[in-house]
């Protein structure tokens, strides 16, 4: 475990791949769908890609060692979605290769779901509100 999360994270800012490059080119200054995306940003215990906490989502790009450490990254996906954020990976090669694909990819996991807005009252069988008075 590193010591300093966010002194790690700032060092990874600095070096990005170039898979990150070309995506934070796509996600940065609320080009995405207006929405505010952060990168190599400190995550319990874990230093994540991109993370947007308005839609509780986590982007996280795999380069080839992640193959040695798949069952490490399905532990990590797993807690970091027990505390409610979403985890969508991609390769290298898919944001290099099919940076279209990739961002289609996003905007569907940012669309909220209807069960994400609360109702301010529960709804009747005909679809009208009623309130407790």
């Amino acid at each position: 475990m590193v010591k300093e999360p966010r002194q790690f994270a700032r060092n990874l800012r600095k070096v990005p791949t170039s898979a990150e490059d070309v995506l934070w080119q796509v996600l940065r200054g609320r080009r995405f769908k207006g929405l505010k995306f952060r990168r190599q940003v400190p995550f319990l215990t874990y230093t994540v890609d991109f993370l947007c906490v308005e839609r509780k989502l986590i982007v996280e790009i795999d380069g080839k060692q992640h193959e040695w450490y798949a069952e490490y990254d399905s532990r990590r996906t797993d807690e970091i979605e027990r505390h409610g954020f979403r985890v969508i990976r991609f390769t290298n090669g898919d944001v290099l290769s099919d940076l279209e694909s990739v961002s289609l990819r996003i905007a569907e996991a940012v669309v909220p779901s209807a069960s994400s807005y609360p109702h301010p009252w529960p709804l009747s069988h005909t679809g009208e509100g009623k309130r407790d008075t």
